[in-house]
């Protein structure tokens, strides 16, 4: 640490000396360095922050000395010592002698964080809009007061930025709202109201609290101003809960679309389902650690490279499957039922042994990694809208296979009437083959979504294949727009009875909203049409 506070005081001796080649329009004195450096420590922030709202070049300097504990006083004499032992007037930049009784300048922590607002705010008027706006972001979590408004209003009157700008209204309103002047207040309070902050509301709630605000118009207005913001922060909780929501149904309608083609075409209750997007989850661990070793350059890249190797090595295991169980099942649903079940319990016990029983982890690529602030209490993360992104290409895909190819044609003619199907030449069993490989596959790339939001552990399944099957039956057998309707439906539905009955319950409403709503309509939100369908 002692190592990278020189290197802070060298940089900032070099700055001094390039501001003696070209002094500022207001200069440091003497007695203002003596101000900044020694005193009580109102008196001392009171004469930073003035020093730094001239836009003195050494005020900064000085500031960042006095963090790095480079400072020495003696006197009305402050100097600066570098790491190579040189030393220079903090007010003038000329080298100097320190003389042997000159003490070190201390600053506990009120005056540090105040030297750290001060260095902050100088940055306000940087010709690097990102600069200014990390400067803006520092100075919103630390406290602010009167003596700093100079400063904010000469970065305001500079401001070009309107997001940035905005910024420093709140900040300015923010030190105005407990100024001496009524009448300051009172247009701080009404600046402040049109904010979305939680930061607001607290600063608001505390004025309103004992020893704040005692003018009974302003505390009114206090009063209107906070309602006001907790009104935009309850519609911010409000959009969270529904992104959440839709996040979940996109990952329920990635489990459950493979789902309603394999139920809806055979009529096969799977209960492997869940452990087919557990397989596309592993996929993705393992395609990850080969880029990490192989071409760790390309790592970024990998989850491109898992999609296609995801749903190939699911679409593979459920043609094991298909073949190797479930034809010799078809038209006995308890038996598969049972058949699959144990399936699952055989590839978590495979999983288990290969990877162990400890989740692993599948780190997000740079690309995926944070987030999109859109309210001050509302963080969109990229990975959560990857996901939706990509359960709406999956599905636009699947709907266009299912529509308009000749393997579409196929399915949709087996699931409307099989023996019709197989008399005009349709092979059945290879339908049944390429729909069930088909399915699994797009649980494979559920699994894919999943393995960037959680851990992969061989329960991952477990989670979502009752969740699944509700989905497809609420959403109507083999119906796309159903499935889609009920797994974005039930997303947000879970989400908002969540924040109101708790998790558990909320499985509970819901399951019990799903019974209800399948005694009124048993065929779904969309019945399948066909003659199967009104025999």
């Amino acid at each position: 640490m002692r190592s990278l506070a020189s290197l802070g005081t060298a940089a900032c001796l070099a700055l001094l000396a390039l501001a003696a080649l070209a002094p500022p329009a207001r200069a440091l004195t003497p007695a203002q360095a003596t101000a900044i450096a020694s005193g009580d420590n109102d008196s001392r922030i009171a004469a930073l922050n003035a020093a730094v709202a001239s836009g003195d070049a050494r005020a900064a300097v000085l500031a960042q000395a006095l963090l790095d504990g480079a400072v020495k006083v003696r006197g009305d004499d402050v100097y600066l010592v570098g790491a190579d032992g040189r030393v220079v007037d903090a007010a003038s930049g000329a080298a100097v002698t320190v003389p042997d009784d000159a003490d070190d300048a201390t600053s506990n922590n009120r005056m540090r964080g105040a030297l750290e607002a001060a260095l902050a705010g100088a940055r306000l008027v940087s010709s690097d809009v990102a600069v200014r706006r990390a400067a803006i972001a520092e100075l919103a979590k630390s406290p602010l007061d009167e003596s700093q408004l100079a400063l904010v209003e000469k970065a305001l009157a500079a401001e070009t930025d309107g997001a940035l700008r905005s910024g420093l209204e709140r900040m300015r309103a923010t030190i105005l709202v407990t100024s001496s002047d009524r009448t300051k207040r009172l247009a701080a309070v009404a600046e402040l109201a049109r904010s979305s902050r939680s930061a607001v509301a607290g600063l608001l709630q505390e004025r309103l609290g004992d020893g704040g605000e005692s003018d009974a118009e302003v505390r009114a207005a206090l009063q209107q101003a906070l309602g006001a913001v907790r009104g935009r922060l309850a519609w911010g909780e409000r959009l969270a809960v529904f992104f959440t929501g839709i996040s979940l149904g996109s990952v329920l309608l990635l489990v459950a679309l493979g789902l309603a083609i394999t139920y809806g075409l055979m009529g096969v209750i799977n209960m492997a389902h869940g452990e087919l997007m557990m397989i596309g989850a592993y996929t993705t661990y393992v395609v990850q650690n080969v880029f990490r070793s192989v071409w760790p350059g390309a790592f970024d890249a990998y989850v491109i490279a898992a999609i296609p190797a995801a749903f190939l090595v699911s679409a593979a295991v459920g043609a094991l499957l298909e073949r190797g169980v479930i034809r010799f099942l078809y038209g006995r649903p308890l038996e598969t039922l049972l058949a699959t079940w144990g399936i699952s319990l055989v590839l978590q016990q495979a999983v288990r042994s290969i990877f162990g029983a400890q989740n692993v982890a599948v780190e997000n690529p740079s690309w995926l990694s944070g987030g999109v602030e859109v309210m001050s209490n509302v963080v969109l993360p990229f990975n959560r809208i990857a996901i939706i992104a990509f359960a709406a290409i999956v599905l636009a895909a699947v709907a266009v296979l299912i529509a308009r190819t000749r393997f579409g044609l196929f399915v949709r003619g087996v699931t409307q009437n099989r023996r019709m199907a197989s008399c005009v030449g349709v092979d059945t069993r290879k339908v049944d083959l390429l729909a069930f490989s088909f399915g699994a596959g797009i649980a494979g790339l559920g699994g894919v979504a999943l393995s960037q939001i959680g851990n992969v552990g061989p329960d991952l399944g477990q989670g979502y294949i009752v969740d699944s099957f509700l989905v497809v039956v609420v959403g109507g057998v083999g119906q796309l727009a159903g499935t889609v309707a009920a797994g974005l439906g039930l997303g947000v539905l879970n989400k908002l009875l969540e924040g109101v009955a708790g998790a558990v319950l909320a499985k509970i409403a819901v399951l019990v909203l799903i019974v209800v709503f399948i005694q009124k309509k048993p065929s779904g939100l969309f019945a399948l049409k066909g003659r199967s369908a009104e025999a």
